[in-house]
């Protein structure tokens, strides 16, 4: 038998040991709980934050919708109008949705693309969500003596995967009832279901294979040979004549009937209106007569396309062989609408398909990929970095991060005492990104592949209302302040928007004062030249002929003359943007009553300078 002694000593440490842990666990178990505690919400205030949670749910939904109506944009590219020689713009307009061309012809003849990646949808859901979320109804609580304090929204985060779109809303919202009790949460999550990630992902693939193989060109070229002259011989000496107006309706409504009829697959199966691809989901081409379309024939005058007869020349007719060869050449820009839809949404985006001289356009193929299909970068943290941020006075911030490589956007957490200690994406010339209530956003270069440490300061902001003012008098007139720190440009509109946010820092200060007008530009006439094919077989041989168009602007009103302002440099303290007003001196001009004095008014505003009045 073995006997075990008790060594004291060894029994004192052991306490010891124990003791130190239950105090290790006290102290972090008071912490967390002291955390949770101060977001957990008892049952009397749970309704608002519930009802607070509906109304980012319903915004969220509402820009989702507009999204997928629209292109993938929440907020669509500014309008650029079509012309005479390429009518279709920069949109097309469906239903009362513009829906932005993800391909096009500009007016310039350029082709241009505007397809947005599904960082920028994101991006734009949440930019829509914090400008609307806060008009969320609390009234009747209200009335129910809460008292209810919301900051204004600044830190939207939305995640788009195939079949739930996250939203996190980063604002406290404070709730105090009448006589007593509180309770203040600062994170708000939803989820929507919702699969505009799958479908943006199938738009793509459809996007990329037009691109690649011009299927909606090479449908359309077989609909200009099925259904119009193009080239061909007619027998007899009668010749051929066609109605130019006939044949551009009937081509119209080909198209409309031909593009309506085109779907996808995973095999043709001997469909010829199947397009052979792996998209999962429904697919819907249209296009519409009523859409604006460039359908233009060389060879052919606006009423008549005529097959002129070879063979009644003096010593062929003789022979009793007449024939009436033709070569029409065509030029055809067709907007093609298309929705991919799971049956219970659909996301629809524009493109314009074009024939050029008979012949699918030149393309130049450069395939977009798929975020779903590049890899996760986020999901590869593997650089240590530290992030230390600090205001103008070296004061530290804590404040959000998050770190930008290529078009995906990583959170990576928040500065503690105005220090964050963390991993984040190798990646070369990235941007790191800071946020906090009440500062200006911070974006800088950042490669974690070379640097470990940053050093981040952020300006505070500061609401500021305007005034301009001339010779001391306060100016009532419409007056464009913009703000350039060569960072960011914020700008007002005075009367109606006096109040900006500014920073301590130098600005370049321009301001434009404008008056009432009844200036009138008059209707004038701009002739446009191109190269055109020249006769019926000359755009067979090659050959061409200049040939020009006049182009009506019509006549246009100005509603606002320039009558002053100007431009200047300033550095704006902290001193001064903690003022009631920010009063802005400038120049003024005479009121012009002709084009010739308002033209002189532009020269002269250069002359023109703007200070502040302290």
């Amino acid at each position: 038998m073995r006997w075990q002694f008790f060594d004291g000593k060894k029994g004192q440490v052991a306490i010891y040991v124990i003791v130190a842990l239950v105090v290790v666990g006290v102290i972090l178990g008071y912490f967390l709980v002291s955390y949770y505690v101060g977001e957990r919400i008892s049952p009397e205030f749970q309704p608002i934050y519930t009802q607070y949670e509906s109304c980012i749910k319903k915004e969220a939904e509402l820009a989702i919708s507009l999204a997928e109506s629209q292109g993938g944009y929440v907020d669509v590219p500014e309008y650029v109008p079509g012309s005479e020689l390429v009518p279709t713009g920069n949109q097309l307009n469906f239903l009362g949705f513009p829906v932005p061309y993800w391909y096009y012809v500009a007016n310039n003849g350029l082709q241009k693309e505007q397809v947005p990646t599904k960082s920028e949808i994101e991006k734009q859901i949440s930019e829509y969500i914090a400008r609307k979320v806060n008009n969320c109804n609390f009234e009747k609580y209200y009335g129910e003596g809460f008292l209810i304090n919301l900051s204004d929204v600044s830190n939207v985060w939305v995640s788009i995967s195939n079949n739930v779109v996250r939203v996190d809303v980063n604002v406290p919202l404070l709730v105090y009832k009448e006589g007593g009790g509180s309770a203040r949460r600062s994170k708000h999550s939803v989820e929507i279901n919702s699969k505009i990630g799958k479908l943006y992902d199938d738009a793509i693939k459809i996007y990329n294979k037009e691109n690649k193989d011009l299927f909606l060109e090479k449908y359309g070229i077989d609909v200009l040979r099925a259904y119009a002259p193009v080239d061909g011989v007619e027998l007899g000496c009668s010749g051929k004549v066609w109605k130019t107006r006939e044949v551009i309706e009937e081509l119209r409504e080909a198209l409309s009937a031909n593009i309506g009829a085109i779907s996808f697959g995973k095999e043709k199966k001997g469909n010829y209106f199947v397009v052979a691809s792996d998209i999962g989901s429904d697919v819907n081409l249209i296009y519409s007569r009523r859409w604006p379309t460039k359908i233009e024939i060389h060879g052919a005058d606006e009423e008549l396309m005529i097959a002129e007869p070879v063979g009644m020349q003096e010593g062929m007719g003789v022979m009793g062989f007449c024939y009436a060869p033709y070569h029409f050449v065509y030029d055809i820009y067709y907007p093609v609408l298309i929705q991919v839809s799971d049956g219970m949404e659909t996301f629809q985006f524009a493109m314009v398909a074009v024939i050029d001289k008979n012949l699918p356009r030149e393309g130049v193929y450069s395939e977009i990929i798929s975020e779903e299909e590049m890899p996760d970068i986020c999901a590869y943290k593997t650089q240590n970095i530290e992030v230390n941020v600090y205001d103008v006075n070296l004061n530290r911030l804590d404040a959000e991060i998050s770190y930008q490589c290529l078009n995906q956007r990583c959170r990576l957490g928040e500065s503690v005492d105005g220090r964050f200690v963390g991993k984040a994406p190798a990646c070369y010339n990235g941007i790191l990104i800071t946020k906090k209530e009440g500062y200006f956003d911070n974006k800088q270069i950042f490669s974690t592949n070379e640097e470990v440490v940053a050093d981040v300061i952020m300006d505070k902001e500061y609401n500021v209302e305007l005034e301009v003012k001339s010779g001391g008098k306060v100016l009532n007139e419409m007056a464009l302040v913009i703000f350039d720190n060569g960072q960011r440009q914020i700008n007002a509109v005075l009367p109606e928007v006096k109040n900006v946010k500014l920073a301590e820092g130098f600005y370049n200060v321009s301001v434009y004062v404008y008056s009432n007008s009844s200036l009138v530009l008059p209707a004038t006439t701009k002739e446009q030249c191109v190269e055109e094919p020249k006769g019926a077989l000359g755009g067979f041989f090659g050959l061409t002929e200049r040939k020009c168009y006049n182009v009506e602007i019509p006549e246009t009103k100005i509603e606002n003359a320039l009558i002053g302002g100007g431009r200047g440099e300033i550095y704006l303290l902290t001193s001064d943007l903690e003022r009631d007003k920010l009063k802005l001196e400038v120049g003024l001009l005479d009121k012009p009553n002709s084009l010739e004095e308002l033209q002189k008014n532009f020269e002269l505003f250069e002359a023109l300078s703007v200070g502040v009045e302290y």
